[in-house]
């Protein structure tokens, strides 16, 4: 619980006074997160509050990584914040996957992944992060071979890429 402090100061910091006035006020712990979709691999995702879609939109989201999984190279459309709520985030940059230069982040980081930046992240403890993104916002695997992880969104021929 003493790191989801920082979290919730976190989201104050990025969040206006206007966006705050016109929301319920609502809270996430690790344990009561509902997850909304889950994939073959264990990962599971859940939209926490906004929509992806709207150009500007912000939106939370919490993602799942089970211990010993792994995203291939990606990147997506707009920069993300992540913060570790659980466990430690391993993340490395480049569009091969070398888990060797992957950097750990444990529980209380907070980690800004720029839009376009190709990287693949994993964990080796069961990992629960919490991101922050604005819309619109998509995934686009470099190997697209590979399968996806839980809830991501990736573009469609016709849409934004």
């Amino acid at each position: 619980m003493r790191h989801l402090a920082p979290f919730a100061t976190f989201l104050s910091l990025i969040c206006t006074a206007p966006a705050l006035a016109q929301t319920p006020a609502t809270a996430w712990t690790p344990t009561t997160i509902p997850w909304q979709a889950a994939a073959p691999n264990g990962t599971k995702y859940a939209l926490l509050e906004g929509r992806r879609e709207p150009v500007g939109g912000v939106f939370t989201y919490a993602f799942f990584i089970p211990a010993g999984v792994w995203d291939s190279p990606h990147h997506h459309s707009t920069t993300t914040r992540v913060f570790v709520v659980k466990g430690e985030l391993r993340l490395g940059y480049g569009p091969v996957a070398d888990k060797a230069r992957a950097l750990r982040y444990g529980e209380g980081s907070l980690v800004v992944v720029p839009g376009g930046a190709d990287h693949f992240d994993g964990a080796d403890v069961d990992t629960i992060i919490i991101g922050v993104a604005t819309g619109p916002w998509s995934t686009t695997y470099l190997d697209t071979s590979k399968p996806a992880s839980a809830g991501t969104p990736i573009p469609k021929a016709d849409g934004p890429k």
